[in-house]
């Protein structure tokens, strides 16, 4: 909090938890000199505040991340606000603004062709998905109808759907495990 309030600039929390750290590992060196009893309290005590040096060290990381986004996003909006206000006050040339006026137009349209393309690969996506997941049906009804036909009990048909539910589970909680990394490493 205290980076976050300004009293300490990040590069020095970063120095100070280093410097945590080799006092950790010295102590640690130490603990190993006390008897057997006051050795393991004081192992208990060294890995407290590991995981509380970490636990600050991931939140100043992440807080300077933060940061870092809002100067750049902050630095960028001026250089465009910037251009734009040097253009009204009358300091801009008339071929100065067409000239950015003309960028920014094919820059809209370059956006513009990105996002349809983007689209059009969602929905081709979408559309492959959609012919895949029909040829899994057929393939299911083919494989219970050739497990009629060996005769396959019903339990073991249940098994393997059953088989089937988890595996669908454990890809969906795959699934969500990886987006909330990627939102935990964005942010």
């Amino acid at each position: 909090s205290q980076v976050q309030n300004g009293l300490i600039c990040p590069s020095e929390l970063f120095l100070s938890l280093d410097e945590l750290s080799r006092q950790l590992d010295l102590m640690e060196s130490l603990a190993l000199r006390e008897p057997p009893a006051g050795r393991e309290m004081w192992r208990r005590k060294v890995l407290e505040l590991r995981e509380e040096g970490r636990s600050l060290r991931r939140r100043g990381e992440h807080h300077d991340r933060v940061a870092g986004s809002g100067r750049r996003r902050n630095r960028e909006r001026e250089e465009l606000l910037g251009r734009r206000r040097r253009n009204r006050d009358g300091r801009g040339d008339a071929a100065g603004e067409m000239r950015n006026l003309t960028e920014e137009a094919d820059s809209l349209a370059n956006s513009a062709g990105m996002v349809d393309e983007l689209l059009d690969a969602g929905r081709a996506n979408l559309s492959s998905l959609a012919g895949q997941r029909q040829r899994m049906r057929w393939v299911n009804r083919r494989v219970l109808d050739i497990g009629n036909k060996i005769g396959l009990s019903g339990s073991t048909m249940r098994m393997i759907e059953r088989r089937d539910a988890t595996d669908a589970y454990l890809v969906f909680g795959g699934m969500a495990v990886t987006l909330l990394v990627m939102y935990l490493l964005y942010f």
